[in-house]
């Protein structure tokens, strides 16, 4: 990983950060003090210690500008002054009465004195751990107004740091004279407090990056704790004004309003500035760190304004469309639908067109494996199909959203209803396939929520095109905003209170780092399509071979492809065994031998490495088993709870399986392939859930409503229901209004 950069220009975007070489962390009082501000937070230390120690051995230059002397020193000199005090009440009066002694107030100055030897002694001690050695400065404002101590200092600093030894600064405080109000010269920042320090240390070095720590998340748009204070994720020159600042921290001599100050300044000297929260327990283990790795984090200072929208305001962007969308008229929503669908077929052509340059750019560079290469590729039919999936889903959404699923009387005059409604935002994210950009959003718009899709860069050009349709089927009912697209894929998972459920669309691994991401949002959706094909003792020959090869062989990359094919024992070396085996030849499936089936071969085409594989191409898994219920017992410790199949002519064994497998879909004498929206009558799906939340398998326009209650009464209150009350309760179930199928 480079870390160098020619000086003189921030860099424009967090992701950028990474490639920060020198570094200054800025800790604040609030940071490096506790609560009760009598004395040092020892872990919060510890863990900034570790985490600029770990920077440094990747081979950063770290510098720490830091608080707490005045704090430390005031710690050591009241344990002093009450030991002192009490020996000499002891001498005079022969008892202590430690609670009546008053104790002066301590200049801060002197604290400082007595402080200082003994903070940079704590540093030390911790940097030790780390095989690092660190070394103090402490400065004035004349260290940098005064020509010669400025290139003393400056050439003390470059010499530690090609020493690889950490700098440890601080404003002398013993001899510093108090600020002087506005006193910041044309072009130079005054060293007031630690902020300034930093800010004016991080230019003079040469800094790429200033870390200041406070006890706020970072930068509000109105005092931290206010109802409507948002933390702003991006802070650029200019937007002062859009910012109403608070008081001071409990502690230190800079406020939020002297932060940006400092950190606006030191990035137009050409460093980057993230200011962000030290004292969260939850997140002060790892802040440091975090910044450096490009996460969202605190407020980011950038020169670059982007192009389009934050993440946040599209998700606010998402909200809103999405309301709009599901006030609309059910008709309305299905005639968007409908254009969406028309727009498929009609503006085919300039799709393809699209999706043959992302084939292009994905075959120039060889960086999709043939399954993915297949899920990019679009053709004429898999448009038609599209089409056709959408104008259902468009047929099936007319009374999706509002319906009237529970109705009851609680009282006279007194009725409750249970009414369904969108979920609200949901994040998709889909890998390869441009296919689900179409599906997903006409699911959305049936179901009245916004949505924020993220596709793989590997359909670019195709996700381009489809979104821009999206948009043109939107505006006929002037709906704006509802369907958004984004890359930026942590930063959305971070939106807890703008997102309401995550759906993940590809591969396991990506399912699986989108839960780790998801921060406090339900993830919706299958880490593995391990599918299953049992083949029962009395399995019908003519089902058995076509069932297996359109399992497997119809389109191997899907997710509810077969993955392992279980025989039972009694059919090995049967004319049906080798009618299945030649098949998998014919149709080139490489066959991997399970444990018990390798044990029955006098040789072994490859035995199965794990038993839980999801292949997705021309390959497969067989394994034997002695019943029916050995096939369920397997399919439950080595499926993914995605699709199982059992072929037999033997209703009872059939039940038994249809029953006991515990999977989102379970079916008997039919292809694994047939689990899928569009199969199913849904027109299409979000994805497939294996979870057991509220929708499991198959997620089409159902999966993606929840319910809120609606009371109707006149005039009713509680009391009115006590053991003294008038009202008595009834709770008598009402009929439901005739539902609309047509």
């Amino acid at each position: 990983m480079p870390l160098s950069r020619a000086h003189g220009k921030s860099f424009a975007h967090r992701s950028e950060l990474k490639h920060a070489k020198r570094i200054v962390v800025k800790l604040g009082s609030a940071v490096v003090t506790r609560g009760d501000e009598c004395g040092l937070a020892l872990g919060r230390l510890a863990s900034i210690v570790e985490q600029v120690s770990m920077l440094q051995n990747q081979g950063r230059e770290m510098m720490i500008v830091t608080s707490g002397a005045v704090a430390f020193g005031k710690q050591r000199l009241r344990h002093e002054i009450l030991l002192s005090q009490s020996v000499r009440q002891a001498l005079h009066s022969g008892q202590s009465q430690l609670k009546d002694m008053a104790i002066p107030v301590l200049e801060a100055r002197a604290c400082a004195a007595a402080g200082q030897s003994g903070l940079m002694a704590l540093y030390e001690a911790m940097f030790t751990q780390y095989s690092i050695c660190a070394a103090q400065i402490l400065v004035t404002n004349l260290d940098f107004h005064d020509e010669q101590k400025r290139r003393n200092l400056n050439g003390t600093l470059h010499e530690l740091l090609r020493m690889n030894i950490v700098p440890i600064i601080n404003t002398n405080d013993a001899v510093v004279p108090p600020p002087e109000p506005n006193s910041d010269l044309q072009g130079v920042i005054s060293v007031k407090d630690n902020d300034s320090l930093a800010a004016r240390l991080a230019v003079e070095m040469k800094t790429d990056l200033l870390i200041v720590l406070s006890d706020v998340e970072g930068l509000f748009d109105s005092p931290p704790g206010s109802d409507d204070a948002k933390l702003i994720d991006i802070f650029y020159p200019g937007d002062q004004q859009s910012v109403t600042f608070g008081t001071k921290s409990r502690v230190g001599m800079g406020g939020m309003e002297a932060k940006v100050k400092a950190a606006l300044w030191a990035l137009q000297g050409g460093t980057s500035v993230v200011i962000a929260n030290g004292t969260h327990p939850k997140i002060s283990g790892h802040v440091i760190t975090d910044i450096v790795e490009g996460k969202k984090v605190g407020t980011f200072f950038s020169e670059v304004k982007p192009a389009g929208p934050t993440v946040e305001q599209q998700g606010e962007m998402s909200r809103a469309g999405g309301r709009t969308l599901a006030a609309l008229q059910p008709e309305q929503r299905a005639e968007i639908i409908y254009r969406l669908a028309d727009l498929l077929t009609d503006q085919r052509e300039e799709i393809l067109l699209a999706n043959k340059k992302d084939l292009e750019e994905a075959e120039n560079k060889g960086r999709l494996a043939l399954p993915l290469l297949k899920r990019l590729s679009l053709s004429t039919s898999k448009l038609n199909s599209l089409a056709i999936g959408l104008r259902q889903i468009a047929a099936s959404s007319q009374d999706s959203v509002g319906r009237i699923i529970r109705r009851t009387r609680i009282a006279k005059d007194l009725e409750l209803e249970q009414v369904t409604v969108p979920i609200g935002v949901l994040l998709v994210i889909f890998e390869s396939r441009p296919d689900c950009l179409p599906q997903v959003s006409a699911l959305a718009i049936a179901s009245g929520n916004g949505l924020l899709l993220k596709g793989g860069k590997e359909a670019a050009y195709s996700n381009q095109i489809l979104h821009h349709l999206t948009q043109e089927a939107l505006s006929i009912h002037g709906v704006k905003d509802a369907v958004n697209t984004r890359e930026e894929v942590e930063d959305l998972c971070r939106l807890d209170k703008l997102i309401d459920l995550i759906i993940p669309r590809g591969s396991s691994q990506l399912v699986r780092n989108i839960q780790k991401a998801a921060k406090g949002i339900p993830v919706m959706g299958h880490s593995e399509g391990i599918c299953h094909v049992y083949v029962d003792t009395d399995a019908s020959v003519e089902k058995v071979t076509r069932i297996i090869r359109d399992s497997k062989c119809e389109y191997p990359a899907a997710c509810n492809a077969l993955e392992t094919l279980l025989i039972h024992r009694d059919l090995l070396r049967t004319p049906l065994f080798d009618q299945i085996i030649d098949m998998l030849r014919v149709e080139q499936v490489k066959i991997h031998a399970g444990p018990k089936f390798a044990s029955y071969l006098t040789f072994s085409p490859s035995e199965v490495k794990s038993l839980r594989t999801e292949y997705g191409d021309l390959e497969c898994c067989i394994e034997v088993v002695d019943s029916v219920q050995e096939a369920v017992e397997h399919i439950h410790k080595y499926g993914s709870s995605h699709t199982d199949v059992i072929i037999t002519e033997n209703e009872k064994t059939a039940e038994f399986f249809l029953q006991h497998v515990d999977s989102a879909c379970v079916f008997w004498n039919a292809s694994t392939r047939f689990s899928d929206g569009y199969r199913f009558g849904l027109g299409a799906e979000v994805g497939i859930s294996t979870s057991r939340i509220h929708a499991r398998g198959p997620v089409g326009i159902e999966g993606l409503l929840t319910t809120k209650w609606l009371l109707r009464g006149d005039n009713h209150v509680v009391s009115d229901f006590s053991e003294h009350g008038s009202m008595k309760y009834l709770h008598e179930n009402l009929p439901l209004p005739h539902r609309n199928t047509s």
